[in-house]
């Protein structure tokens, strides 16, 4: 039985995984519900009929977890809580009702997020089991602080379908913190399930249970599941999953989280339930019109390292622009800060795999950035980095945010043929990713220390490329370069960017160990 950290030559140990990408969009128009305007984005919906429970038949969902009813026909529910499923017909929200009332102030029946219940019976209903997670995503969980050595998840495997994935926290005095990954097979006839053929067992609680008792050749005993994170949802609520335009009443404004070029950015509620991201806008900074088309784009963009756009408000100035909140802010600000500064190589180098992640979506769809830097990429819990704001840098009308006379263009981040030429293309972005790599490995300083705007577009037309950082290894300096090839052609994709960070401490950096261990 084999317990290892690299990608294995022996596929009997542990498996290595890639991230899986779910580039699923919508298009068809809706039309209007409610106080709501349509999401031309949104797919044509489904109405689910009012159904009763049956007699005496058995609850078939569980609670994943709480969820509080953000919308008048939301089912408020615990963690643990049975249900009848009533209607399934919306992909994303199914119409239940509680199998034992306990809410006497509250109804008992309406719509619940998909994702945040499961059928009974179903691996899904237990702590341990995270479904489609990806080897780097697994390790991210379960290196989060607060989880002890013996903390574990199982996953499905993504390079043998059908099989599993048990992942383990391990603590070692040489390594420190670390994740071991066993592959679990099953029987020929799905008879059973084993790590070690010696110790064939019926089920996977069954296993669990077992490892839970004793290590038995694992690293260490089995302590406790890894707590699951609530997943993202892809709209406010039912009410407005058809949704675009809000009414701004509907919004509260809490605190102010930052400003940039495009405005200022608050913490806020929506419907007085729902905590969110709000973007103002500088009234006269862009169309109405233009904003709505690159909007609707933007909406299209469903991706797990893609900041969520959940609607707008822009049928009088400012436009509001409602996402996710993201808890640290921006990478930047959060890389500045003394939290960013305790940030290992390692980390930084899984950060940059998540943004070249969201950025190979954008790729693939053929979008454009243009602005990628570390102000417009943002950070929530558990090191989670996604991209924000792509797209609107091309709809702006601030003449200041102009390549040829703009104090506020971002000169030191644009590749050469995008700031004197305007050419704007995939390609550029990478050239930035190059740049934003640099912000990443020094914890926020300024690209080209001590030159101006002016030098840093003649000197680089010229062929200068910023100087490698303090503490970059050499593999990380040759990646930026590549980036910042002066035939844009030439230059990587974010399919291979990702890769080669997914990928980085296997077939780049094997032997890399922290200078202070």
């Amino acid at each position: 039985m084999g317990c290892i950290k690299s990608k294995p030559k022996n596929e009997d140990a542990v498996e290595f995984d890639s991230i899986s990408k779910d580039n699923k969009s919508e298009s068809t128009q809706q039309k209007p519900k409610n106080r709501y305007e349509p999401d031309p984005t949104s797919g044509t919906q489904s109405s689910a009929s009012n159904g009763t429970a049956p007699s005496g038949h058995k609850a078939n969902l569980r609670a994943l977890y709480d969820y509080d009813a953000r919308a008048e026909d939301d089912l408020t529910f615990k963690k643990g809580d049975l249900l009848f499923l009533l209607d399934d017909s919306d992909a994303d929200w199914w119409l239940a009702k509680h199998a034992n009332p306990n809410y006497s102030n509250l109804k008992n029946e309406g719509y619940v997020p998909r994702n945040y219940v499961a059928k009974e019976d179903t691996l899904e209903t237990f702590d341990w089991f995270m479904g489609a997670l990806s080897r780097k995503e697994s390790e991210r969980l379960l290196l989060t602080p607060g989880n002890d050595p013996g903390t574990y998840l199982i996953r499905e495997s993504e390079t043998s379908p059908g099989n599993y994935v048990l992942s383990v926290r391990d603590y070692e005095q040489t390594k420190g913190d670390t994740v071991r990954h066993y592959k679990i097979r099953n029987m020929d006839n799905k008879a059973g399930y084993y790590i070690a053929a010696r110790r064939v067992m019926s089920s996977l609680p069954e296993l669990i249970s077992h490892y839970t008792d004793q290590s038995d050749g694992l690293c260490r005993q089995l302590l406790r599941a890894c707590p699951k994170p609530k997943p993202v949802m892809d709209d406010l609520s039912r009410e407005t999953k058809g949704a675009w335009e809000i009414p701004r009443e509907t919004l509260e404004f809490s605190k102010k989280l930052g400003a940039g070029q495009f405005g200022e950015v608050w913490k806020g509620k929506w419907n007085k339930t729902t905590d969110v991201a709000i973007k103002t806008l500088k009234p006269g900074s862009m169309s109405p019109q233009a904003f709505l088309e690159e909007a609707n784009i933007m909406k299209q963009c469903k991706h797990d390292k893609l900041v969520r756009l959940y609607a707008v408000c822009s049928e009088t100035e400012p436009i509001y622009i409602v996402t996710e909140l993201m808890s640290k802010g921006s990478l930047l600000d959060y890389l500045r800060d003394e939290e960013g500064h305790k940030l290992k190589f390692p980390q930084l180098v899984d950060i940059a795999a998540q943004i070249a992640s969201g950025m190979s979506f954008l790729e693939e769809k053929k979008l454009i950035h243009r602005d990628l830097a570390a102000r417009n990429v943002l950070v929530d819990d558990n090191n989670i980095a996604k991209v924000a704001d792509f797209g609107l840098a091309r709809i702006i009308e601030d003449d200041e945010y102009n390549p040829k006379h703009g104090a506020k263009f971002p000169i030191k981040w644009t590749a050469p043929e995008a700031a004197l030429y305007g050419r704007f293309t995939i390609k550029s972005d990478v050239w930035s990713y190059g740049i934003l790599l640099v912000e990443i490995v020094t914890y926020g300083q300024v690209p080209y220390p001590g030159m101006t705007n002016r030098d840093v577009l003649e000197q680089v037309d010229r062929g200068y490329r910023q100087a490698k950082p303090n503490n970059c290894p050499d593999s990380m300096y040759d990646i930026m370069k590549k980036c910042w090839d002066k035939k844009a052609q030439n230059r990587p994709t974010f399919e291979y960017l990702f890769n080669f960070f997914d990928d980085y401490f296997v077939s780049v950096e094997p032997s890399y160990k922290e200078a202070d261990e």
